[in-house]
């Protein structure tokens, strides 16, 4: 994810952070972690073109040749996320892309970073390309609400 990678970024070089990130159905791992669930994964023609198999040549597709893989700015699932600021991660209920937000959210709590994990129910992944949906109506008021500071508390 770009917007983890800036993070991660700025906080190497001494740089400011960001005050905080809000990540939708990202990717953070260089292998995809599977949905242990399954009323968890894609359906539809999302379980092929979402496949985990597919998710993970998109991953080596995207770094290139070499150790890419490893690259905690490509990838900063399972690397160190210390200093990391507040994050806000929207998931999709029906996406394989998810499990790479939840799993990511889980390693930023366990640094100790204040972290919001909402599973948006009955969702797909790219909800958030359809204004018409009420669904994209709940995560924009979400992500408002948390950027004003006015959000509740966070699903686990």
């Amino acid at each position: 994810m770009p917007g983890a990678a800036a993070t991660l970024r700025a906080l190497d070089d001494g740089s400011s952070p960001p005050a905080g990130a809000v990540f939708a159905y990202g990717f953070f791992h260089p292998v995809h972690p599977r949905h242990h669930d399954a009323r968890r994964r894609s359906r539809r023609h999302r379980r092929i073109t979402h496949a985990p198999w597919a998710l993970d040549l998109m991953n080596r597709n995207y770094v290139g040749r070499g150790g890419g893989l490893s690259d905690r700015f490509a990838f900063p699932g399972g690397h160190d996320v210390g200093g990391f600021p507040r994050a806000l991660f929207i998931n999709a209920e029906h996406d394989n892309m998810a499990a790479s937000g939840d799993l990511f959210a889980a390693e930023l709590g366990a640094a100790g970073v204040d972290v919001a994990h909402h599973v948006l129910p009955g969702t797909r992944h790219a909800f958030l390309n359809r204004p018409a949906l009420t669904e994209f109506s709940t995560a924009t008021a979400m992500i408002a609400s948390w950027i004003h500071g006015t959000a509740g508390p966070a699903d686990r």
